[in-house]
């Protein structure tokens, strides 16, 4: 499996799988499946449900084609609302685990999403056959709007054991969740953990809450307290690092 170097804000090059070309298909099929099942879902509804049909009638084909268009939107912007809420994913890659990422080191915003989503009318023509060679021809089995975007799709299928980190032992199954960790250095990792050690061992609240909020706002994260708390957090960020760093002790 070919790999991609992601150099990190502290100068630090990262060596990332790239997701390969059969993953990508399948996840693309996989988020397909969904989008066809919502459009003869949503159809079923208005036609047969609700029993609108007879709304079309009279109408010229300019009208009925913006009710379809309307009633099949989300279809349409589903790539570029999922993997901007999803943090470079979605259902498909996430199925896959694989993710989209900023081959600067940076994370993917908006904005590079929405690049990548309006080359997909040129990578999907002719049957997806240009997204198709232009995946296999580039390095980094890119398509055009990767290309443009300066993004990659990377695999999470990392297989990392306690012997590869410095901080946590891994499953091998184990998906990260903040690719945002790899702006963190060794250092500021082992200053994390140590201070996160220290305020367990006596319950200090106070610290564990500082530090939480220290690295969200370094990582510029916002994370819901309702599904994660404090402590659940900051132990997700030592092992996602451990996970894409995979250095030894």
């Amino acid at each position: 499996m070919s790999q991609i170097a992601i150099n990190t804000s502290q100068n630090v090059n990262i060596n990332f799988n790239i997701a390969s070309v059969g993953e990508r298909m399948i996840a693309f099929f996989i988020d397909l499946f969904i989008k066809i099942a919502y459009g003869i879902a949503v159809l079923y509804i208005f036609f047969t449900v609700l029993d609108l049909g007879y709304l079309l009638q009279g109408m010229d084909y300019w009208s009925i084609g913006a009710v379809y268009i309307m009633l099949l939107f989300p279809t349409v912007v589903y790539p570029v609302v999922l993997e901007s809420l999803m943090e470079g994913q979605t259902p498909g890659k996430k199925v896959m685990k694989i993710r989209v990422v900023k081959i600067d080191g940076y994370q993917a915003g908006f904005g590079d999403y929405l690049i990548r989503w309006v080359f997909r009318i040129i990578d999907t023509s002719f049957a997806g056959v240009v997204g198709l060679v232009s995946m296999i021809v580039s390095k980094n089995n890119q398509r055009l709007g990767d290309i443009a975007s300066g993004t990659a799709v990377i695999s999470l299928k990392n297989k990392i054991t306690i012997s590869h980190t410095i901080l946590e032992n891994i499953r091998e199954d184990y998906v990260p969740t903040f690719p945002q960790v790899i702006a963190l250095s060794d250092n500021d990792m082992r200053i994390i953990k140590d201070n996160y050690l220290k305020a367990l061992r006596i319950d200090d609240r106070q610290v564990i809450r500082k530090l939480s909020d220290k690295i969200k706002s370094i990582l510029k994260l916002e994370v819901d307290p309702t599904k994660m708390t404090e402590r659940q957090f900051i132990g997700v960020i030592i092992k996602d690092y451990n996970y894409y760093t995979g250095k030894d002790s």
